[in-house]
């Protein structure tokens, strides 16, 4: 009879002392949680012996959520004859994200457009001179011997106007230098010439020597 009851105080006992349990919840962009319980329990037998139970639990998780992702913006052109180009970009940290983007005019594009509408309305020379504001095609076409136009002249009063004007040439900085290297390989080649002609000078001046010695020993004064 003795131990059923004790059982039983034991138990009531046990679940009012879990009632006393607490726990904190604290959430955020990392979010921690901490809580912890106490329990006690204390058993009082009728022969006079004593049992005291103590216990305590403490925890404590960090968690760290993965952050959000930054989606950088479709930059699209508006409509399919527009010479535009986009770019956009994003950047995301734990804290903070950006993204944005921009159109480019493509001015290359623009330049060929142009040059389309000109020929079709049957403008010629301007849609070759739209074109040749581009130094590779300047180049290009001074190379095929077909040279861009000057101020209404074409052909080789074309060519002899910007060799005049070499400075409003779209490519005048690359022409500086092919000129450079034009002139230091000529003066090359003129040295070379020059050294040759020498050569050829010295030699000629020997044989004409020996020819003279032979005439001279064969007709003694």
């Amino acid at each position: 009879m003795k131990t059923p009851l004790l059982t039983l105080l034991f138990t009531l006992y046990s679940i009012f002392a879990f009632a006393n349990t607490t726990q904190t919840n604290t959430s955020g962009s990392n979010t921690s949680i901490s809580g912890g319980y106490t329990s006690s329990a204390s058993n009082t037998y009728q022969s006079g012996s004593s049992n005291n139970t103590t216990t305590t639990n403490n925890s404590t998780s960090n968690i760290r959520s993965a952050p959000p992702t930054a989606a950088a913006p479709n930059v699209t052109n508006s409509g399919s004859d527009v010479c535009l180009s986009g770019a956009s970009a994003g950047i995301q940290t734990f804290g903070v994200g950006v993204s944005g983007g921009k159109s480019f005019r493509d001015k290359n594009c623009e330049r060929i457009k142009l040059s389309r509408e000109l020929n079709t309305l049957g403008m010629k020379v301007a849609a070759v001179a739209i074109l040749c504001q581009d130094k590779r095609v300047f180049f290009a076409m001074e190379q095929a011997g077909t040279p861009c136009p000057f101020e209404g002249k074409i052909g080789k009063e074309a060519k002899a106007a910007w060799e005049k004007y070499d400075k409003l040439r779209p490519d005048y900085n690359q022409y500086v230098k092919n000129l450079k290297i034009i002139e230091k390989k000529d003066k090359e080649e003129q040295k070379q010439i020059t050294k040759e002609m020498t050569a050829m000078d010295i030699h000629t001046e020997t044989e004409t020597k020996k020819t003279k010695q032979n005439i001279d020993w064969q007709n003694p004064k």
